[in-house]
């Protein structure tokens, strides 16, 4: 697996530049990273430290903490769902069931094709949607299991990839303004598109 590849290193440095300590980046840099691969890369998270000027394993310490960051392969989609409360009481058991039924993978399990990793998960904040999905972190709701079904074929058709992007990417607005750490500013941040579409009974998105 490769470092950081030119583009994503400019990246990376324009990042540095926008915090006080360059170490301060570290969490974008790391998504960074992520969004390249797909995962975080013992060779990226190296470059990552060479960059910043800390160790690899501080940088593993960091990545290997949070749920969003991943020091091991995931597939293309990475199929969060919900079995907090409010999902609970509407199926969200029965729907991950389904889900690993029709993947044919355990929850933490990746498809031999590695198209898609299901998880399950805590609360996704899609309460009023319930039960939720997430995928690649763009949230589907309510989604039953035929609906489940329906996503799970327009993924891999390419149906949703204006949607749903490949597993680490955050957001596909790249920034074109910007201002050095210390300089005061006003405005608002960019955002990314608009949630998915909901996946009702027995429907698709």
């Amino acid at each position: 697996m490769a470092r950081l590849n030119p583009a994503n290193e400019q990246r990376a440095r324009a990042l540095m530049g926008l915090y006080p300590r360059p170490r301060s980046a570290l969490m974008p840099m790391l998504h960074l990273a992520q969004e390249q691969d797909g995962w975080l890369t013992a060779e990226a998270m190296a470059h990552v430290a060479e960059l910043i000027g800390i160790t690899p394993a501080e940088v593993y310490g960091t990545a290997s903490f949070y749920d969003m960051l991943f020091t091991e392969p995931v597939g293309r989609h990475l199929v969060s769902v919900c079995t907090n409360i409010a999902c609970l009481l509407t199926g969200g058991t029965e729907l991950l069931e389904h889900a690993e039924s029709a993947l044919g993978v355990n929850a933490g399990g990746t498809t031999p094709d590695g198209q898609f990793t299901l998880e399950e998960v805590e609360c996704i904040g899609w309460c009023d949607k319930a039960p939720a999905v997430a995928v690649n972190w763009r949230y589907f709701g309510p989604v039953s299991p035929q609906g489940f079904d329906t996503l799970c074929d327009d993924l891999r058709a390419g149906r949703l990839a204006d949607t749903v992007p490949p597993h680490g990417t955050l957001c596909r607005v790249r920034r074109t303004v910007g201002l050095p750490a210390g300089v005061p500013a006003h405005g608002r941040p960019m955002g990314d598109e608009p949630p998915g579409p909901a996946l009702a009974a027995g429907g698709g998105g």
